[in-house]
């Protein structure tokens, strides 16, 4: 979770969870991450609340968690498909947001050329069923592997697609809400957001109308692999060896 290339990842998993049709209602009928005014504020609740959830102590966590599940259990939302009133914290759209998310930082992650063996992948999915239940999910409700990680998309699929009142993350990129400071980077944006929208499967890039070819795949791993190579020349940047993680686990044990 230190590589700074989960930077995409991050955008990624958006992007994945923006394809649960309920999920994304919940988000436009409740969120002001689309307000001008209101966006960067929420943004940075919700890095702090995922910092939290990875580096703080278990009371900051619980603190956060508690926090976050009473405002998903006050909030509702309505489904027009359906005509139901439905609330935010139901469970199927939680696990598809936790899997958009695990599935997303450990995607990016692998095709960047971090190094994690078979089993280390599957320890780091059987980890993140605690932040399932920091949002109020059970452990035995979400993936514990790889294997059954995508097992689980895949039966989602036939029930995913993007919802015609919300507007396209991509066109959104384009004119980005950011404080007067960031407002530099605001011209890579738009070039981060595609780069996030190829690391999806074609059959996710699809849904949201755009071309999907084995080109773009490679195109996608390259470019990962690139970042992740000059990120890794920055100074003070900092890097964690399969022999270092082994070693906090041995210190840890």
């Amino acid at each position: 979770m230190g590589e700074p290339i989960l930077l995409v990842g991050g955008i990624r998993a958006l992007l994945m969870q923006g394809l649960h049709p309920r999920a994304m209602r919940g988000v436009l009928q409740n969120s002001a991450l689309l307000d001008p005014n209101e966006a960067w504020s929420r943004f940075v609740r919700t890095s702090e609340f995922v910092r939290v959830r990875t580096y703080g102590s278990t009371e900051e966590v619980e603190r956060a968690g508690r926090r976050v599940r009473k405002i998903h259990a006050t909030l509702t939302a309505h489904d027009p498909d359906t005509g139901e009133t439905y609330r935010l914290d139901e469970p199927d759209a939680l696990r598809w947001v936790h899997v958009g998310e695990v599935d997303s930082y450990l995607s990016v992650a692998r095709r960047a050329g971090v190094r994690l063996s078979d089993d280390e992948a599957d320890a780091f999915v059987a980890e993140w069923r605690r932040a399932a239940e920091v949002v109020g999910l059970k452990a035995d409700e979400v993936p514990g592997s790889v294997a059954e990680l995508h097992d689980y998309i895949e039966a989602q699929r036939p029930g995913l697609r993007f919802v015609p009142e919300a507007s396209h993350p991509l066109r959104l990129s384009l004119n980005a809400p950011l404080p007067l400071l960031l407002t530099p980077l605001k011209p890579a944006l738009p070039a981060l957001t595609f780069l996030s929208f190829e690391t999806l499967p074609r059959w996710a890039r699809r849904l949201y109308g755009l071309p999907a070819t084995p080109f773009g795949d490679l195109w996608a791993t390259a470019t990962l692999r690139t970042l992740q190579t000059g990120l890794g020349l920055v100074p003070g940047q900092v890097r964690y060896s399969p022999a270092a993680r082994r070693a906090q686990r041995i210190m840890t044990a």
